[in-house]
């Protein structure tokens, strides 16, 4: 490179062989400052007035002078992003040799808050989309809006082809994705997004449903095979279905959505028969509607409202019905990475800081943190892509104050840790806004997901999504001070916290989490929840939290060893629920299946033995104690008010009231109607309810429960009824200002 020292008066100065100063110190390293500039020109060397051009180029910078020794491993380093748009056609990709030290890390950060934007697209100028004069294209659309319906030419934009759709998928579909003014547009749809019943059309009777038949004699039925089914809307004669129409639809379970492709339809029998199978069938069998919902996608016919496009592949021509009174103006970029934006492998000490990751259509992670040692990722924004925003593994790593939004699948996740040996990762999330998510893979694509052993997850705000909000396994997590609302929006049998089907997920502990506003599933049921322990989940701790309109509030479905202490539960129509399934169903325990592999996938972790044993040992006597029944699960100093029903204890629960520990739990009925805080006949201890009337009605104590706030008044009368109740921290609960996040968002 060039490099030498000189000697100052007992100090040491760098230079660069043209001269650069890089630091003056008296004793001491001095920080390493590299800057990178957008369309900086070529022949940059890193100063301010001669930036690199790309952050590789200050990342391969970084590397020689280590290996000359001219910037020592603990001596600060900071590479500075100008601000405008660094385009990048690669992941950027930083090892074990791009870290620093505890006392000095390596950071990359932005020269203004949020200024420099990393993007993964093609910016295309307002003047590329024209009006459409091609005949044959303007007949394929709606007299009525071919007037508005602009053309973007990507012949001489886009080297090479575009990828096809699958016939069937369930995440991120085959790349490009447009945007406009920071948003996703939509791919032309039918029905509209803004149509009644949510932008979904519905059928009722598969004329194949396509599911497997174990025992069936004929080998081809034992397998998964593409249903069909009949519709009698004539919509689908319109389509041309040669180029391509794919059905996202919620086939059987309304948690298991999937994007197949129609492979034929018969306008005489009303028939719509698909190209690829579902893995449980079409109409096979449900808890909940009847009827099975879909839209259709990829129609250029279907191009009729504001925000919708469509990309005709083969030709190369980009159609969009441009919204808003600016109609071609704003930003319009085609989103066309399919790499990760930033991946940081076996590396340590990095810190990433106020920059914006925007535009890319990756079906993985934008932000790799694999392996990774004290990295911290702070005040980012990381929006608009196909895939999820961040990937945590490793140990002591930080997501913290960042915005994470208008997402294709999850928001982000962390792992880590030893399950084993129950060594915690101590990965954190705090303080992130995380928002508009699942828009591609709609289910089980979480705002925030925890695996491994002791990840942390705190006052962190999740909200907008049609799936879970927060979706978790593994050991002693710490889950605190979240608020979520508007989350299991478009989906069935689902919670906004999720976990479930394991013995082995325990020592996790859910506290001081504000759970509100949610789906409420179908009309017959209340199939929306917001803690969820499905099927025999066991060891998870819920205290303190706060539900307000959240479906079935906490649902323990079979498991046991989970104490429910100390909620607040508003205006739910189910307080608690507690079910027996682990009794009835055959499926317990079932060793020829792997998810049900209770008691085997235990014995992985040899739970009868230390540590396993010494930290678990309800859990270690399990086999000995009537395994089935959803035992230890105490229900204390909950208070649950203008619930419809308090409690659904379901199958043989109430058969086993003499073993439940239930004690000091308070009913409100605030104006004594008997519509709300029913209790099941046979419950005859650990509640108590008081009433109010109309014309004196019963006041809980909150600040304002109208809007939401329900912290409680220093006097609130909840105290005198039920002095043992403890106060939760509401007011600490969600997002919080700090050097990263200097506004908060409104609700």
């Amino acid at each position: 490179m060039g490099w030498f020292r000189g000697n100052n008066k007992g100090g040491r100065m760098r230079f660069a062989m043209m001269g650069m100063v890089l630091g003056l110190v008296s004793g001491v390293w001095a920080e390493v400052t590299i800057h990178v500039a957008p369309n900086a020109p070529a022949g940059g060397d890193g100063r301010r007035r001669s930036p690199y051009a790309t952050l590789e180029q200050a990342r391969d910078h970084i590397r020689a002078a280590r290996k000359e020794g001219l910037i020592a491993r603990d001596e600060p380093v900071t590479v500075l992003l100008e601000p405008g748009v660094h385009t990048l056609t690669q992941s950027f990709e930083l090892t074990r040799e791009d870290g620093g030290s505890e006392a000095a890390p390596v950071v990359y950060r932005a020269a203004k808050r949020g200024r420099a934007r990393l993007r993964g697209g093609l910016t295309l100028p307002a003047d590329a989309f024209q009006p459409v004069t091609n005949g044959a294209v303007l007949n394929r659309l709606d007299p009525a809006v071919r007037e508005h319906i602009r053309v973007c030419d990507l012949t001489s934009r886009v080297p090479g082809g575009f990828e096809p759709f699958k016939n069937a998928y369930s995440g991120t579909p085959a790349a490009p994705w447009l945007y406009h003014n920071r948003k996703p547009l939509t791919l032309a749809r039918w029905p509209n997004a803004d149509a009644p019943q949510g932008g979904w059309a519905g059928f009722t009777k598969a004329v194949e449903t396509g599911k497997p038949i174990p025992d069936s004699p004929d080998p081809a039925l034992r397998k998964p095979r593409p249903g069909s089914f009949e519709f009698a809307d004539p919509r689908p004669a319109r389509w041309n279905l040669e180029e391509g129409v794919w059905l996202m639809g919620y086939w059987t379970h309304d948690w298991s959505g999937e994007v197949i492709r129609i492979a034929s339809y018969d306008p005489d029998k009303k028939v719509i028969a698909l190209a690829a199978p579902h893995g449980y069938g079409i109409a096979a069998g449900t808890w909940g509607s009847a009827v099975r919902r879909f839209f259709a996608l990829n129609l250029m016919e279907e191009l009729d409202a504001p925000g919708e496009w469509y990309l005709d592949r083969t030709s190369k021509q980009l159609y969009v019905y441009p919204e808003g009174e600016t109609e071609e103006g704003g930003e319009w970029v085609l989103a066309t990475l399919t790499q990760p934006m930033l991946a940081v492998s076996d590396a340590a000490h990095i810190r990433v800081l106020d920059l914006a990751f925007e535009y890319s259509h990756c079906a993985g992670v934008v932000i790799i943190l694999k392996n990774s040692e004290q990295v911290e990722v702070a005040g980012c924004v990381v929006a608009n892509h196909a895939g999820s925003g961040i990937s945590v593994s490793g140990r002591a790593n930080t997501v913290r104050s960042c915005d994470l939004y208008q997402l294709g699948k999850a928001g982000l996740s962390l792992n880590g840790g030893d399950r084993k040996k129950l060594i915690a990762a101590k990965n954190l999330a705090v303080n992130n806004h995380i928002h508009h998510y699942g828009l591609f893979q709609r289910t089980y694509a979480a705002g925030i997901a925890l695996g491994g052993c002791g990840q942390i997850a705190r006052n962190n705000c999740i909200h907008d999504a049609p799936h879970n909000a927060v979706l978790y396994g593994g050991n002693e997590h710490l889950l605190e001070l979240n608020e979520v609302y508007r989350v299991v929006m478009e989906t069935g049998d689902a919670g906004a916290f999720y976990t479930g089907r394991d013995w082995t997920s325990q020592g996790n502990v859910l506290r001081h989490n504000f759970v509100h506003t949610l789906g409420r599933g179908d009309a017959k049921h209340v199939n929306t929840m917001g803690f969820y322990l499905d099927d025999c989940d066991c060891g998870d701790r819920i205290e303190g939290n706060v539900f307000w309109r959240a479906g079935r509030a906490i649902m323990i479905g079979g498991g046991r060893d989970n104490p429910v202490i100390n909620n607040l539960i508003v205006e739910c129509p189910i307080g608690l629920h507690i079910d027996s399934r682990g009794m009835t169903w055959k499926y317990w325990n079932n060793t020829n299946d792997p998810n049900w592999r209770l008691d085997a996938k235990a014995q992985e972790f040899d739970y009868r033995n230390p540590p396993w044993s010494v930290r678990y040992p309800k859990l270690a006597s399990i086999m000995d104690e009537c395994p089935r029944e959803p035992l230890n699960n105490p229900a204390r100093r909950n208070v649950f008010v203008d619930c419809v029903d308090t409690c659904s204890f379901g199958g043989k629960v109430m058969d086993l009231l003499h073993k439940m520990e239930l004690e000091d739990n308070l009913i409100v009925n605030t104006v004594g109607t008997n519509r709300v805080g029913k209790l099941r006949e046979g419950i005859n201890k650990g509640f108590r309810t008081v009433s109010g009337t109309p014309d004196k009605p019963f006041d809980p104590g909150f600040e304002d429960a109208p809007n939401g706030n329900f912290a409680l008044r220093r006097n609130a009368r909840l105290f005198t009824e039920l002095p043992a109740f403890e106060r939760i921290p509401f007011e600490r609960i969600g997002l919080y200002t700090d050097t990263f996040r200097r506004k908060l968002p409104r609700r």
